[in-house]
């Protein structure tokens, strides 16, 4: 079956959102904060990861571009930002239904995202992920992408649990 790329369509906002909360469990921030602290104002880091969808759409420069199949099913996205200024691409999110990894889909949306940034002048690329990504940690090198750093994310409760002060 043919895969195409094609610019996001309102329509296609829930499909990404839940296609983004099956890609990330287990591989995203979101995730481990509530693995670690507990759900987050009685919400699960679903919500929050499934709101990354607008988040990159709203964001200035921000596009995504959507994988489908020949009869018109989403398979994957790839949400794109630039920063015409500093001539910076990014690649907040990067997802591929379950039943569709593994066959070079998330390479197609690299590939689109790169294209597209080289079309608009980025001098730059970026894209990240966890540690605890292997896909990413596989995927990216292997289309060009080179590591540049590490980073370790903190985080701490700032509730009042059992009568203790939050610390300060």
């Amino acid at each position: 079956m043919t895969t195409t790329i094609r610019p996001f369509l309102e329509s296609d906002r829930p499909i990404l959102r839940e296609m983004t909360i099956a890609a990330f469990e287990g591989v995203s921030i979101d995730h481990n904060i509530d693995r670690v602290l507990g759900p987050i104002a009685a919400q699960d880091w679903r919500i929050r990861k499934g709101r990354h969808v607008d988040d990159d759409l709203d964001a200035p420069g921000g596009e995504i571009a959507v994988a489908v199949e020949e009869d018109g099913t989403v398979v994957g996205y790839v949400s794109m930002r630039c920063d015409r200024e500093a001539l910076v691409g990014q690649i907040p999110n990067l997802a591929v239904s379950a039943d569709r990894r593994g066959q070079g889909i998330g390479r197609l949306l690299l590939e689109h995202a790169i294209a597209r940034f080289t079309e608009l002048g980025m001098a730059v690329a970026r894209i990240e992920t966890l540690e605890q990504n292997p896909v990413g940690r596989h995927l990216y090198p292997s289309v060009g992408f080179r590591e540049v750093a590490r980073q370790i994310h903190f985080a701490m409760s700032l509730s009042v649990e059992d009568g203790e002060q939050a610390p300060r």
